[in-house]
């Protein structure tokens, strides 16, 4: 089940992701939350988002606009690495509270509550039309990647923060498009270097076996949604789409923050 869920995610959300105002990792880290720790699931979409941006560095990579890249991409590696180190903090706290339901045992946990607020922001953002109009000035390129690498290393929800900011600097389109996509792989490499000495060097989780061959599953789905999307999805009506996933990130979020998922 959890590779017939997980891979059907990434490869819609990768193909969507082609047109769409969201992203490959905000609609992948609910899947993955649905089964595994909270941490392991950020880490793991990380994984993935980072395999399937490399993928497209190497089609639209050399299309970047360098002075954008320095002024916004690596200052938000810099803050990626903050939020990363955070969300070891807030996985290393102890439950904030616990309740039964149903006959089973939920817990609140820090960890949760701070990425399922997260995931209901990026579900408002694809709600509310505003949202999809916002933009801001060439001169906040730096503070943009600050907050923009600080989200992504907190939950990898970082991509319409990150347009938003690059969105009014001048860029043609295949620039806009490859300096989205190199400032996306300066943030993951950052973010899997902390959440490889936090989780794995403390030995917060055991991971399980098949744990890696999910993972392909899941880049190699996300590879085939990319493919695949350029080619069947030009008629969807994204608005209705994004509607459809807002609600599911909304439903996702809330039951994070309280403990179900």
């Amino acid at each position: 089940m959890e590779y017939l869920v997980v891979s059907s995610v990434a490869l819609l959300a990768s193909a969507l992701s082609l047109f769409s105002g969201f992203g490959l990792g905000t609609i992948l880290l609910p899947a993955f939350a649905l089964f595994f720790p909270v941490p392991v699931a950020v880490a793991s979409t990380a994984v993935v988002h980072l395999a399937n941006n490399i993928f497209k560095v190497g089609l639209v990579g050399r299309q970047a606009n360098r002075d954008a890249v320095v002024r916004f991409a690596i200052p938000a590696g810099v803050a990626a690495l903050v939020g990363a180190a955070l969300l070891g903090l807030f996985a290393a706290m102890p439950a904030l509270a616990s309740y039964s339901l149903g006959g089973q045992t939920h817990q609140v946990t820090w960890v949760d509550l701070v990425i399922g607020a997260v995931i209901i922001g990026a579900a408002f953002v694809e709600l509310i039309p505003r949202f999809q109009t916002l933009a801001f000035d060439r001169k906040y390129l730096p503070l943009g990647g600050l907050f923009s690498g600080f989200l992504g290393g907190l939950s990898g929800n970082q991509g319409a923060l990150r347009s938003a900011f690059l969105i009014k600097v001048g860029l043609s389109t295949p620039a806009f498009i490859g300096t989205t996509t190199v400032s996306a792989v300066i943030v993951d490499v950052a973010r899997l270097l902390v959440y490889g000495l936090t989780f794995y060097a403390t030995q917060f989780v055991v991971l399980r076996s098949d744990m890696g061959g999910l993972i392909l599953a899941a880049t190699l789905s996300a590879f085939l949604g990319s493919f695949l999307g350029a080619r069947l999805l030009k008629k969807v009506t994204l608005r209705a789409i994004q509607v459809i996933v807002g609600v599911m990130l909304l439903l996702i979020g809330v039951g994070m923050v309280v403990g179900l998922v």
